[in-house]
């Protein structure tokens, strides 16, 4: 675990959002910030208030151990749930071959 005077959650921020399919721009629209701010805060530069952290949880339905959590005493996949995250906002047909992916690999 970091020393919490060096937490950087700007990675995970990225990650999140892309894993939604957002862009800088249509993320700093929807939570209404610049996309400069949104910018620095991917790569560190500005940390973001506690109302924008929750504009972004609620976007993307993440909560904000997911955005910390290599920082908390938690030991879960983080980045399988990032990349389940964009699950709800797929296709019906991407859902079932998803489906079908699973049940494959499980049988193995």
């Amino acid at each position: 675990m970091r020393k919490t005077s060096t937490i950087k959650i700007g990675k995970n921020l990225q990650q999140i959002r892309k894993s939604n399919g957002y862009t800088q721009e249509k993320l700093a629209e929807e939570i209404e910030v610049s996309t400069r701010y949104v910018s620095d805060i991917e790569q560190d530069r500005a940390k973001p208030s506690y109302e924008v952290l929750i504009r972004i949880c609620n976007l993307f339905k993440v909560s904000l151990d997911q955005i910390f959590s290599e920082y908390l005493k938690i030991k879960e996949n983080k980045s399988l749930e990032y990349s389940i995250s964009g699950y709800d906002k797929l296709n019906k047909e991407d859902k079932e071959t998803i489906g079908h992916l699973i049940t494959y690999f499980n049988k193995k």
